[in-house]
Order: structure tokens, then C-alpha cells, then sequence
């Protein structure tokens, strides 16, 4: 017996793999300990992947990790997005595309 999805799946579309997704809900899993993250959302869609990082679910998203694979020859297949759609930080190599949002974490002690 086949079970089709509740929703469509398009077979050419950009997808986050296993150990990609590994690194970026481990950074999720501390931000959320620390209080800054509280939801987030995935899509993927023809041309990228997108991960969303919102503090309330209501809310726009505070950052997007986005994995656009057309790039990877460019710029770097990686990037995260602030709020306001500046590119924070582009590149290669995903786990160095995140330490900008790491520094969030790092808070000098008064």
C-alpha cells in the first residue's frame, strides 16, 4: 500500500541532508537553552532550502539559513539572512557560515 503525503513533494527540489540539518539544530538546541530561539520552520523549495528561526511563532523570522546549491561555485552554497535581509555571512562551509549567529551566544560579563 502507497501513502501519498498530505502535502506535495517535488522531486527537484533543494532539500537540507542529514548531517547538514545535524549541525544546525545543534546550534538550535543551545540557542534555545539560552532563551534567544523559540520556533523555527523549513521549507524546501525549487532552488534553495531555507531554515527559519523565529523567537515567537507569530513573528517574521530572526534569521534564515539558506542552502542555495547554484551558489557553491560563487559565493558559497550557504548564508544566513538577518530580519531586515541583510546577507550576515556566506560561504562554503556550513558550520563556519553559523559562528555568526554563535557570537549571539558569547555575551561579554558585566
Amino acid at each position: 500500500m502507497n501513502a501519498q503525503p498530505p502535502f506535495p513533494v517535488s522531486a527537484d527540489a533543494v532539500h537540507f541532508q542529514r548531517p547538514e540539518l545535524s549541525v544546525i539544530l545543534s546550534l538550535y538546541g543551545r540557542m534555545v537553552a539560552a532563551g534567544e530561539w523559540r520556533d523555527y520552520g523549513i521549507s524546501a523549495l525549487r532552488d534553495v532550502a531555507v531554515f527559519s528561526v523565529f523567537r515567537r511563532s507569530a513573528e517574521q523570522p530572526l534569521y534564515r539559513i539558506e542552502k542555495r546549491p547554484r551558489m557553491a561555485a560563487k559565493q558559497g552554497m550557504y548564508c544566513v539572512i538577518g530580519m531586515d535581509g541583510r546577507i550576515l555571512k556566506r560561504g562554503q562551509d556550513l558550520k563556519t557560515v553559523l559562528r555568526v549567529l554563535e557570537r549571539k551566544l558569547i555575551r561579554p560579563v558585566d
